[in-house]
């Protein structure tokens, strides 16, 4: 089967069969011959049968008006007259008496036309395009046309909740992904992709570098190896901590996270290695050389289970109560799965994501950028335990604004897994067993929305409408022995990604053949010649209409910065106030225990800048303690300036309101001139600048969201690098001091720098749109309307012969 067959099934929303007709070794060529004896053997289902026989039909009408119409164009480029320099171009229409191109391709959608046949079309007329500037705009243009981009979603959950499970089964690997038994869990970021290469199941591992690694070593050995007893005698005897939302992580909690990373690379004798201070040693690393060599290591095979088995060592953890073993996921940054022979993740990535960050900087900052680049998140938990668990609930809150306003998510799946788990009684009819089960998902989806209601931090990022639940069982789905496969709600969870799928591809499509259409009706619109009077005129109230539009998308913009401005004073007042507050919790300066256990955990969150995120258990972060009431002053306003919803435009629609008027224009200059075809060009490049800007400012205002925490974390590294040199007794206090001290000195000027500088990057997101739209259109219209006919190749020219029909029928074929 190829590729047309495989498309045309996805297009009519009949993929169930797509299998079907690749064993019957369905063709183009043999869908078009297909007669009703095929078609009933093929499709055994009446309703799907209908559709097909319908969906047919107007495709085979299509076909026919297409070629129809290409006989007719050649035809009347065979009879046109030729080329007489000094005078106006003859119009098709007054050639043949038939409707010329423009008239023709309204009639034409792109559905006809598919994507890699328009792709085609574009690159032979690259190919005939000699080398001049004009014609270097052109292919430059060309190559613009090409993007890749896939929806990502990232998948959070506890060890155990089903994760693994959940995706197999919707990938249809039963066994790909190993399951977090006894208390094994995934630590590093592992995404899920399709093989478009051979049928192999392969994964490309990445590794931290070298000198990451040395870094992290060095750290744990000064937790593993410090003597702590001095440090004790001064702390509070009281066994419980205090301070705040702090007291999850304790020194025991540190010091355990160590020991399992070097127990991991070193196994049983890492104390020994570590006294030795050998831990770099090469010797150490027999097992993985490509370790200390550049580019990645990539397994492969053909069976799902066996690269499973490879990839253990390379993702996981050992399982609780298990003799300790040798592992390499301490050196691994991310790794890459791809699965022949699966449609929907052809533009669509899951990504199994641990869920709170890494301790190595560098895995961390992948870790934000991939939960920042998804659009969809779901969070995992067992549904016995969703309602009374705190960890999904903390994963979602600690992430939510690298999801919300510094990320693009427009949806959180709340996905509660074994749902098909429930007190039996003896004797149960299986009616009654689906009925109990049924009633108490409903229960678990009405209290798991009252649950996210309840939580303040979500809410700033994500209204109800972002929010849905699903109960889910991978068990049910494949073995089917109380419950319907649609009542498993894997179905439902395969039909979003499918839609997720369909949805980038249509657009990666439309994308693809409108900026063809344009480059095509450039070219076309050129062989009419010079025109001066015409050309001059129409540059004038082109620039002018370009001025306008420049100003119709500042006023906007600057709106927006004043109303930031308001709220970061708001904010930068909020935080001077209760910075000293903060640090008190912080630093367990208050509460039961002041601090008892908390040198060694003190000790990592300077060492990594602020920063210290355990394993197990809640993340702490100085600098983000200290940016939340700047991030609080903004979030509201955040949000409305740049939505995450696809429907939504940022600064309230300024830039999409932006407008040459080309359309308007056009109605004026249907003479012949072949200015029509110029600003038809035009639109689709305004088109096209507004999509590139709105991606441009979606990655911006990542950027600026997240600086908040950035330049406070800069602002304060030169205390942490002072608390890093505390030793021996009485570190606990030095290391407190020191901040302390910081934070005194500084917090006058420290958050109006942080605001000062969010203004600045406003104040330059808005220059670079402004720039942008000037350089670029004004770009267009100078080539727009300096192409002319002894630009192009003889083919590429209408009015000779049967080369000039073949670029009449690519407009016609490409045109919506």
């Amino acid at each position: 089967m190829d590729d047309f067959v495989r498309e045309k099934l996805t297009e009519w929303g009949l993929r169930n069969l797509i299998q079907t007709f690749k064993d019957q070794y369905i063709t183009k060529e043999s869908l078009y011959l297909l007669i009703e004896k095929d078609i009933d053997e093929l499709i055994p289902i009446t309703g799907q049968k209908a559709i097909f026989r319908n969906k047919l039909q107007l495709l085979k009408e299509g076909q026919n008006a297409t070629n129809q119409r290409n006989e007719e164009t050649a035809e009347a480029a065979q009879v046109s007259p030729h080329r007489n320099k000094g005078k106006r171009k003859t119009l098709p229409e007054e050639e043949t008496g038939q409707p010329g191109p423009m008239k023709r391709h309204r009639e034409t959608t792109a559905a006809e036309v598919t994507l890699s046949e328009v792709k085609e079309i574009m690159k032979r007329v690259e190919d005939g395009l000699p080398k001049t500037e004009l014609n270097d705009f052109l292919c430059e243009k060309i190559h613009d046309l090409e993007t890749e981009k896939k929806e990502v979603v990232g998948v959070f959950g506890r060890t155990g909740a089903g994760k693994s499970s959940l995706i197999n089964a919707l990938i249809g690997e039963k066994n790909l992904l190993p399951s977090g038994d006894l208390g094994a869990c995934t630590t590093v970021i592992i995404k899920v992709e399709a093989n478009m290469k051979n049928k192999k199941y392969e994964a490309e591992i990445e590794f931290i570098s070298k000198e990451d690694l040395e870094e992290d070593l060095w750290g744990l050995k000064r937790i593993v190896l410090s003597d702590t007893d001095d440090e004790e005698e001064n702390e509070d005897k009281d066994e419980n901590d205090g301070g705040g939302d702090v007291t999850d992580v304790t020194d025991e909690d540190v010091y355990k996270d160590a020991v399992e990373v070097l127990s991991t690379l070193y196994g049983a004798k890492w104390k020994e290695i570590c006294a030795e201070d050998a831990l770099m040693n090469k010797k150490h690393f027999r097992e993985i050389p490509e370790f200390f060599e550049p580019g990645k290591k990539v397994l492969s095979s053909l069976s799902p289970e066996k690269l499973s088995e490879e990839l253990v060592k390379y993702t996981r953890s050992a399982s609780e109560g298990e003799d300790t073993r040798r592992g390499f996921w301490p050196l691994v940054e991310c790794v890459t799965i791809r699965v022949p022979n699966n449609d929907f993740l052809q533009h669509v990535t899951l990504v199994d994501l641990p869920g709170a960050g890494d301790r190595n900087k560098r895995r961390d900052n992948m870790w934000k950028e991939v939960v920042g680049n998804c659009s969809t998140v779901w969070v995992v938990a067992e549904i016995n335990r969703a309602l009374a668990e705190k960890e999904p609930w903390e994963i979602l809150e600690n992430a939510s604004s690298d999801m919300g306003n510094g990320g693009q998510c427009q949806r959180i799946d709340f996905i509660c897994t074994k749902s098909d788990e429930i007190t039996r009684s003896r004797g149960q009819s299986a009616a009654d067993v689906r009925s109990a089960i049924l009633s108490r998902n409903k229960r678990a989806k009405e209290e798991l929305m009252k649950e996210f209601r309840k939580k303040k931090t979500l809410r700033k990022h994500f209204s109800d409408e972002c929010f849905k639940v699903f109960t889910v069982s991978s068990t049910e789905f494949q073995d089917r022995e109380w419950l319907d496969p649609a009542d498993t709600e894997v179905p439902k969870l395969k039909e979003l990604l499918q839609h997720l799928s369909d949805c980038q591809s249509e657009t990666e499509t439309l994308n693809y053949v409108s900026g063809a259409k344009g480059i095509l009706s450039l070219i076309q619109g050129a062989r009419y010649g010079e025109v001066s009077e015409d050309k001059e005129k129409l540059h004038t109230v082109l620039k002018k209409n370009l001025t306008h539009g420049l100003g119709t998308v500042s006023g906007p913009i600057q709106e927006a910065i004043s109303a930031f401005e308001n709220q970061l004073r708001r904010g930068v007042d909020n935080s001077k106030s209760t910075c000293d507050r903060t640090l008190e919790f912080f630093l367990k300066l208050k509460g039961k225990g002041k601090g008892r256990g908390f040198h060694r955990t003190l000790k990592c969150v300077v060492k990594n800048s602020g920063v210290y995120k355990p394993r197990k258990g809640k993340q702490l972060n100085l600098n983000e303690k200290l940016a939340s009431k700047l991030k609080e002053s903004i979030d509201e306003e955040f949000r409305k300036t740049f939505p995450n919803e696809s429907k939504k435009e940022p600064f309230n629609g300024a830039i999409g309101s932006f407008s040459l008027n080309t359309e308007t224009l056009a109605e004026q200059y249907e003479d012949g001139t072949g200015m029509q075809l110029r600003l038809e060009y035009l639109s689709t490049e305004e088109m096209t600048m507004k999509t590139k800007l709105f991606k441009d400012i979606r990655e911006c205002k990542k950027t600026i969201y997240n600086s908040l925490t950035i330049m406070i974390e800069k602002l304060m590294e030169p205390c942490y690098k002072n608390a890093q040199q505390c030793e021996g007794k009485g570190c606990l206090d030095k290391m407190r001091n020191i901040i302390m001290e910081h934070v005194e000195e500084n917090k006058e000027s420290m958050f109006e720098e942080v605001k000062d500088k969010i203004l600045e990057d406003l104040e330059n997101l808005k220059a670079y749109i402004l720039k942008e739209l000037e350089k670029d259109m004004l770009l267009a219209i100078e080539y727009a309307l300096r192409m002319y006919s002894e630009s192009f190749p003889v083919w590429l020219d209408p009015e000779c012969g049967n080369g000039g029909a073949g670029l009449n029928s690519f407009i016609v074929q490409v045109s919506e």
